[in-house]
């Protein structure tokens, strides 16, 4: 029998009272579980090895960008096969310092997850095994999916700037 957001909130923050988690609704779509960044990593595995928990995949890892709040964050997307469970978590990190601590040796799924959420936001994924850009190259300057993101003018000679053609009317 599957559990609701809240019922998993609850069981999380019976097991992690320090933690200071938050059960965030939506007003369309999933509801779900903010965790600290310093404690994202021992939930992780937490969710995985639990009894009543076993959430045993990693669906998706997604960066965002909160330039309002001066925030990164990652959604994550996990599911719980034998249980039925889905969970949507958020975690947030200062656009300062955004480094999280990386959950690929929980979920192998993480792994190129991690390093598209780095190449696009700049999010820094501590102990992870191969931190490095998977999209761009790796000399491309600033993160793409950034709300602030300005592209450069060019890349090795070749311009990045799109530019209107008039068409002709022959």
């Amino acid at each position: 029998m599957s559990k609701t957001t809240q019922e998993l909130f609850d069981y999380l923050n019976a097991a992690f009272p320090e933690a200071e988690l938050l059960h965030e609704s939506a007003a369309l779509g999933d509801s779900w579980v903010s965790i600290p960044a310093d404690a994202w990593k021992e939930i992780a595995k937490f969710l995985r090895d639990d009894q009543q928990m076993r959430f045993d995949t990693m669906m998706c890892l997604s960066g965002i960008h909160y330039p309002d709040q001066n925030l990164l964050a990652i959604a994550c997307h996990l599911n719980a096969s034998e249980k039925g469970y889905k969970l949507a978590i958020k975690v947030k990190v200062p656009e300062d310092n955004p480094v999280i601590d990386s959950v690929e040796s929980v979920w192998k799924t993480a792994d190129w997850h991690e390093r598209e959420a780095y190449d696009m936001f700049g999010i820094e994924f501590k102990g992870h095994p191969d931190m490095r850009r998977i999209l761009c190259p790796d000399d491309w300057e600033g993160y793409p999916l950034r709300k602030d993101y300005v592209p450069q003018d060019s890349y090795q000679g070749i311009t990045t700037k799109y530019t209107e053609v008039e068409e002709s009317h022959d």
